[in-house]
């Protein structure tokens, strides 16, 4: 009796899964709206979706959208002696550092921090030629396909590439946890949206959004109408529906949008994905 149900019980997951894929999906869209109504039927949880959907959807997305901006990198020349750039390495606490020349658009090779460690032991560090240290950089154009550049990534066992830009300047850089948390889930915190913006869209058709975007921002740019009585901010109405402080990649839909929570701590939400439903 008990390998009856459990038969019983296979054939039912199977015929869950089967119902799910009766009709081919034609587009990456059929493909998504399928694995969400699995989500729906308990098949998929949370995690196993937002990391489907990041692993689907990473082919939409180019390194222009996820690079850290040239304003940001932190960057080592070449003519500074430890004393000179210990202390941005010590404070940025990065495992890697683009090592230029005269100017951040001659990067001569990349620093990585573990490649410090014997200084500790050397009492002259008058001698040091960071040149000797160096791994040779791997540059790569804003336009290159997320999915392209994580494949080259383990191919070539690279963890970091300088971004060109079309004249041949640095834009920025980008890492390979970068890409990897744009599948997993934790993508973006508040320093890519830009500081005078509240919300950025992405070439999928979804936007970034900054939890403390205030409802009337949202509202004005999304044609929503969602009120601003009980909540000032978006942090606030999401946590509302929610019921709880929600958790990254914890998703819920409201009126007509489905929000997933990128990145939050343990007292507060700090970055949304934010997808109309069709209506």
């Amino acid at each position: 009796m008990s390998e009856d149900r459990s038969t019983s019980g296979q054939k039912s997951w199977l015929e869950k899964l089967t119902q799910a894929f009766a009709h081919e999906p034609k587009t990456r869209q059929d493909l998504l709206d399928i694995l969400r109504e699995a989500h729906q039927n308990k098949l998929l949880d949370n995690e196993a979706l937002a990391i489907v959907e990041g692993a689907i959807q990473v082919a939409d997305l180019q390194v222009r959208d996820i690079m850290v901006p040239r304003s940001q990198v932190i960057s080592i020349r070449a003519d500074q002696t430890p004393k000179e750039f210990l202390p941005a390495v010590i404070s940025a606490a990065h495992s890697r550092y683009p090592v230029v020349g005269e100017s951040l658009d001659e990067v001569i090779g990349v620093l990585l921090a573990k490649d410090l460690l014997p200084l500790i032991l050397k009492d002259d560090q008058h001698s040091f030629d960071i040149k000797d240290l160096l791994r040779p950089a791997t540059f790569v154009p804003e336009s290159k396909r997320l999915n392209v550049l994580l494949r080259e990534f383990r191919a070539n066992h690279n963890h970091m590439a300088i971004v060109i830009d079309e004249y041949g300047g640095v834009a920025g850089l980008v890492t390979i946890e970068d890409v990897l948390e744009q599948i997993v889930g934790d993508i973006e915190d508040e320093h890519d949206v830009e500081e005078d913006s509240y919300i950025r869209p992405l070439p999928s058709g979804d936007f970034l959004v900054k939890a403390l975007t205030p409802i009337e921002n949202f509202n004005e740019f999304f044609g929503s109408d969602f009120s601003d009585d009980e909540f000032d901010t978006l942090a606030g109405l999401v946590m509302s529906t929610f019921g709880h402080l929600p958790k990254r990649n914890e998703i819920t839909e409201i009126d007509g949008f489905r929000v997933r929570v990128l990145n939050a701590d343990s007292r507060r939400v700090h970055m949304l994905r934010v997808t109309r439903l069709a209506s």
